[in-house]
């Protein structure tokens, strides 16, 4: 299915699927169980823009902790399961908004049902996740090992495992760290899936590759119509993955609002130090609520034809910069006061 094809789902106060805006998510890397630590990073992670947030839940403290946890923080909290059905069953009852499973290593079906009886019971929903590295033994033998289909057929014996128990208030993931591998198994998921999908491109990887990976197959695939959340799995600050959602849909088209920074990417005829710079601008524009295109340019030969595009620029000279607004120059000013003069001119922008 498309994105606005698949099933609305409701988690929260966050609906995906149907025609919602794709919603971004991370995941919390601290202990659970330490709540104080885990509430103070997810109120970082909304002020970055994460509208979902997830939980990792390896205990029975961990699940009791939700209730707490939830109380503090304002977006949709979901708890991470595996193996342990009981714990998907305290996360409900301590007021997870979702829980993530896999049922494949949940146990027997007698398991699967409790937790899909109790979801019924509180009205959660449940997203069924398979990761390529947990790829059943006989798949992998049908297929001659990991492959795109034999994820897609992994995860949709779960749902219909979980749909024969009367639950279709599901979403579905379908993870790897392949990334082609994971772009074609959207393909075919999305073929016969009606449930919105949650995207990612698991254990991609540090902030640099990470970035990368995450960039190249989420794009593939948004780009495709497929996909209703997405998270972009780093190795570092969960601030980051948020930061690269919200510029990967941006890019895509799938956003808007927050200020574009785009810059050149020096050469010979640079005399000002644009690097430091144009990481200036971008790191000062980041809470400036603006819908707008700023360019930072390292001349002021190119600079005002190359800022044409852009709503507002500026051009470093020696010694000095230009401050150009539609590919007019409007004023130059000392290579000191650049960052300033382009400050006020956004704190005190009128169309």
């Amino acid at each position: 299915m498309l994105r606005e094809q698949t099933k609305e789902i409701t988690i929260g106060d966050v609906k995906i699927g149907g025609s919602n805006p794709v919603a971004i998510q991370s995941m919390t890397n601290t202990k659970t169980e330490d709540v104080s630590a885990t509430v103070a990073q997810i109120l970082k992670l909304e002020a970055a823009g994460c509208e979902i947030i997830r939980c990792a839940v390896p205990t029975m403290e961990a699940a009791e902790a939700l209730k707490e946890i939830k109380k503090q923080i304002h977006i949709p909290l979901v708890a991470d399961i595996h193996f342990d059905y009981r714990l998907a069953v305290a996360a409900i009852e301590n007021g997870a908004d979702k829980i993530r499973i896999n049922p494949g290593n949940i146990g027997s079906e007698d398991r699967v049902k409790a937790v899909v009886d109790k979801a019924k019971e509180y009205g959660v929903p449940i997203r069924v996740g398979v990761n390529s590295g947990s790829l059943e033994k006989h798949l992998l033998e049908k297929y001659g090992g990991v492959t795109a289909e034999g994820i897609v057929e992994s995860a949709l014996d779960k749902v219909h495992m979980i749909e024969k128990m009367g639950y279709d208030n599901l979403v579905v993931s379908i993870k790897s760290s392949d990334v082609l591998m994971c772009v074609k198994a959207h393909e075919l998921i999305a073929k016969e899936c009606p449930y919105p999908l949650h995207v990612g491109i698991t254990e991609s990887g540090t902030v640099y590759s990470g970035n990368v990976k995450s960039s190249v197959g989420l794009g593939i695939i948004l780009y495709e119509g497929i996909g209703n959340t997405i998270r972009v799995s780093l190795t570092g600050d969960p601030a980051e993955e948020i930061r690269t959602a919200k510029l990967i849909l941006k890019t895509l088209g799938l956003r808007k609002g927050g200020i574009e920074v785009v810059s050149c990417p020096t050469c010979g005829r640079t005399k000002i130090d644009l690097i430091g710079l144009a990481n200036q601008v971008e790191k000062m524009v980041a809470d400036i609520p603006l819908d707008i295109k700023v360019a930072v340019m390292g001349c002021v030969v190119n600079g005002p034809g190359e800022a044409k595009e852009a709503d507002i620029g500026i051009a470093g000279g020696i010694g000095e910069g230009l401050l150009i607004k539609k590919g007019e120059i409007i004023k130059k000013v000392k290579e000191n006061e650049l960052l300033e003069t382009l400050r006020q001119e956004l704190l005190n922008w009128k169309e």
